[in-house]
């Protein structure tokens, strides 16, 4: 919007009041005398009564044709149609009955895992990974409220989930002559709750070969429904023998562009968004196939609001404090001072690395992420740089469950070191006067000399300088608190705070309170009822993703405060479950 020579507001969140408003958009192209729409890459660009509506009024649809969203968007009709068109698709059930005992059934006989996906889906959403049949109808149930409120279609296929899957997508663009070219392949397999974290172009181990083939695939899909525009088809990839063109599988396409299309844009030197414009006012494209190549490697990591250590929880709030790295590509839609809400997507920026190697941009990736400071918002830049950072990532041992496998080191809570505790003690005992003995909890001051402290650390003694400089670490007053930052991560140094896990943890008086402002999905325990450890106790919509909560121990469920569709802020008393002993 700063770049922008005007600005139309279209109402307050959510999305439904405002951004999924095709009218009020309609009417903000007329009141700026637009003479385009361009969709970006959120749901209403895979809309195509929206990408109609845009023709009907008179102005062009910068997008895909209607006729091909509708082809691909719902993803049972998609495979069936890919399967006809001879793409190998991944087996599954794709039926029309959508019984509960049916979808059991069939999700008994496909033979678990397997996954449960809504068939209006995308970015994660409606998605479940279900290990045994006797978790199926509860997976089912928050698979289908999710993807009703998230669509407005709860209809969901069944897939075998491949046991080490590699997310592998091709870019393609196709225009108004009956040209399509590919733009090579991404690999996006460093996944959260079904949503990336870490794309990259190209795909490691992929070889001239079974690249050849995997494009053409997609090259032969794009045709297949005449595709004009910018669009991604994405496979599923066996990765227990390597990639192999016999182990991928179509999964779905996605009619729009895509958030990771940087790292294409990086390695071509094609400026994607100008296709589109070029497309979009029917010329041919720039570049034929054989003019396209690879050049180094491109590396993307998405900049969530959201805490790792209290298992990837939404984080919401002000940024009061945000500092985005230099020397690298960085999109991004907010600036310090601005806020993140409940209501949208939790990414704050995407940051992307370009260098001769894939070891180089890993690198440069991760030193970006590391200059990365977010105060009070919680973030996920220090994950990223721990992921970039980790030996299996580094030599491309990498599948859809890399984060989840190695969470314990990954999503760590982060302390600092003894010695970066003690030089900021120094810079905080250099800026205030007095005493700081009620202020720095952990800390033990003995006699300072002429510019030097003292600082004891547990059995530790160091001494620093007054004018010390954390090498690897920068302390900063933010709302009146000394914030530690260091590695992509904050910690507020006055006052240590522990994450907790959500539901598993709390007081000790068995009080329930919500995490973070939301709506209540479902509440699954009755005033009364016993519970052991572990029982789901309700659910909360924030941020377009479902977040359980979970009894910390045995006990009863003594009050309940909420109901489905409340909305609750954080903090906000939801139950209390009395102890039985």
């Amino acid at each position: 919007m700063k770049e922008a020579d005007q600005a139309q507001c279209i109402g307050p969140a959510p999305a439904r009041t405002s951004y999924l408003c095709v009218d009020k958009i309609l009417e903000a192209a007329r009141i700026s005398g637009a003479a385009a729409i361009h969709p970006g890459y959120g749901f209403l660009s895979e809309n195509a009564d929206f990408a109609d509506a845009v023709i009907d009024a008179g102005l062009i649809w910068i997008g895909a044709p209607s006729s091909a969203i509708r082809a691909m968007g719902l993803k049972d009709a998609a495979k069936s149609l890919m399967a006809k068109a001879g793409v190998p698709v991944t087996p599954g059930y794709l039926g029309a009955d959508q019984r509960p005992e049916r979808l059991q059934q069939e999700a008994d006989g496909i033979g678990y895992p397997v996954l449960i996906k809504a068939i209006a889906g995308g970015g994660g959403k409606g998605m479940r990974r279900v290990e045994t049949a006797s978790d199926f109808a509860e997976a089912l149930q928050s698979c289908r409220r999710e993807a009703g409120s998230a669509f407005g279609d709860d209809r969901v296929l069944i897939e075998k989930y491949v046991t080490r899957p590699r997310h592998i997508e091709v870019q393609i663009f196709g225009d108004t002559h009956g040209n399509i070219v590919h733009l090579f392949e991404r690999d996006c397999s460093v996944q959260r709750r079904h949503q990336k974290v870490i794309e990259e172009a190209p795909a490691p181990g992929m070889d001239a070969q079974t690249r050849a083939a995997l494009c053409g695939i997609a090259v032969n899909a794009a045709r297949a429904v005449n595709y004009v525009g910018a669009g991604t088809i994405e496979f599923i990839a066996d990765a227990s023998e390597g990639l192999r063109a016999d182990r991928i599988w179509f999964m779905e396409m996605n009619t729009r562009l895509q958030v990771e299309h940087p790292v294409t844009e990086a390695i071509t030197g094609e400026d994607l968004v100008e296709w589109q414009f070029r497309v979009a006012s029917g010329k041919v494209l720039p570049k034929r196939q054989d003019e396209l190549a690879i050049n180094g490697w491109a590396v993307e990591a998405r900049l969530y609001a959201e805490s790792p250590a209290n298992d990837f929880l939404p984080s919401i709030g002000p940024l009061t404090h945000l500092q985005l790295p230099s020397g690298i590509r960085v999109d991004s839609g907010v600036a310090q001072g601005d806020e993140v809400t409940a209501f949208f997507d939790p990414m704050i920026a995407k940051l992307i690395a370009h260098e001769p190697t894939r070891e180089a941009a890993c690198s440069k990736l991760a030193n970006a992420c590391a200059e990365v400071e977010i105060w009070p918002v919680r973030a996920n830049a220090g994950l990223l740089v721990r992921a970039l950072q980790h030996s299996s990532f580094v030599s491309g041992d990498i599948d859809t469950g890399f984060i989840n496998r190695n969470a314990e080191t990954l999503a760590a809570p982060f302390i600092p070191s003894d010695s970066a505790q003690a030089t900021a003690a120094s810079v905080i005992l250099r800026r205030r006067s007095g005493s700081t003995w009620d202020r720095l909890t952990g800390f033990r001051l003995n006699a300072p000399e002429e510019g030097r402290v003292r600082v004891q650390i547990n059995d530790d003694v160091y001494e620093v300088g007054l004018g010390t400089v954390i090498p690897d670490a920068e302390l900063a007053a933010v709302a009146g608190k000394m914030i530690l930052f260091g590695a992509g991560n904050a910690w507020e140094f006055s006052a240590p705070k522990s994450e907790s896990s959500l539901g598993s943890d709390g007081p000790s008086d068995g009080t329930i309170r919500s995490p973070m402002p939301g709506r209540i999905a479902s509440v699954l325990v009755a005033e009364g009822q016993i519970v052991t450890k572990g029982t789901r106790l309700l659910v909360i919509e924030a941020m377009k993703m479902e977040n359980g909560m979970t009894a910390a121990s045995e006990g009863k469920v003594e009050a309940i405060s909420v109901k489905v569709g409340d909305q609750v802020s954080e903090g906000m008393f939801l139950m209390k479950i009395s102890s039985l002993t």
